[in-house]
């Protein structure tokens, strides 16, 4: 019989691709990583790992293992899933994680209703970008998170994962007005390529909102040369007004816009995704959120 709690290590390998990695996600040591690995592989009776000095590489038999693997713990959470929903009261731990603007926006009223309505359900929460949510989800340390997608970088999919649209924005090309300006851009039909001579600010380099950005301009003609990088949308647009360059910035990082700084609406739009474990969309602690949230943004302010 193959453990569990071993093929949980092999799926989380074939994700991190590193025995250190998954050693980190899942606070275990890399030896014993290795350990439980090997015992894997002798219960499994083929080899699963190609191993080349400290690299390791899995086998055929160990992707198509892999691949069982998803379908074994979905079941699981679907099965724990079923047994929470024969108690009468919701107890326990919901971990969220969600991006900055989303947990002052959305994630704040969907708190208070989840402790009103469930006042004996522990909630923690944890800010994270969208781009680090699917690891912190398989690796169960969080139970539901908000995944974002642009036009021009596709959420892609996500084994173990299921997700549902939550809402979607418009992208606004933050510039200092004009009156402010010590040059203003020739017109161009794309308001993006008038501004393939200007500074930009961006998010952190590997981040989807830094990715956004490029894959813009660059559809655009351009390739942005950035000047700043900030994560916060605040401070973001305080740097717009400052002149210290351009910024593209979404409707819920555009509610405390300086009044020397114009937003320009584009055709570029962001969605936001609710995701979890397959399996655990029907768990009562995880449909309580999925409502919650739901409910949040549809009385969110326009």
């Amino acid at each position: 019989m193959l453990d569990v709690r071993r093929l949980r290590l092999l799926r989380e390998l074939a994700h991190r691709k590193t025995i250190a990695a998954v050693a980190d996600a899942l606070t275990y040591t890399p030896s014993a990583v290795s350990q439980q690995l090997t015992a894997l592989e002798r219960e499994a009776g083929v080899p699963l790992l190609e191993r080349t000095g400290r690299s390791v590489t899995l086998t055929p038999a160990a992707l198509r293992l892999v691949e069982h693997t998803e379908t074994i713990l979905a079941v699981l959470e679907q099965a724990t899933a079923e047994l929470a929903s024969a108690r009468t009261e919701l107890t326990g731990t919901l971990r969220i994680g969600a991006f900055p603007t989303a947990v002052h926006t959305i994630l704040s009223p969907a708190l208070v209703t989840l402790s009103r309505d469930h006042p004996r359900l522990e909630l923690l929460v944890t800010e994270l970008d969208p781009a680090a949510a699917p690891a912190a989800l398989r690796a169960e340390t969080l139970d539901i998170a908000l995944l974002q997608e642009y036009d021009y970088v596709p959420l892609a999919p996500e084994p173990g994962l299921d997700t549902e649209p939550l809402f979607e924005e418009t992208v606004h090309l933050a510039t200092l007005t004009p009156d402010h300006s010590e040059a203003t851009p020739n017109p161009a039909p794309n308001p993006l390529a008038a501004h393939a001579d200007s500074q930009w600010i961006a998010a952190t380099p590997g981040t989807l909102c830094h990715e956004m950005t490029v894959r813009a301009c660059l559809a655009a003609g351009f390739t942005p040369r950035i000047r700043h990088h900030a994560d916060d949308f605040g401070t973001v647009l305080a740097l717009v007004a400052a002149g210290q360059g351009v910024s593209l910035v979404p409707d819920l990082g555009a509610r405390a816009v300086p009044k020397t700084v114009t937003l320009t609406a584009l055709s570029t739009h962001r969605r936001t995704h609710l995701a979890y474990r397959r399996g655990t969309g029907t768990n009562p602690i995880v449909a309580a959120a999925r409502t919650a949230l739901h409910a949040a943004t549809t009385h969110r302010s326009p």
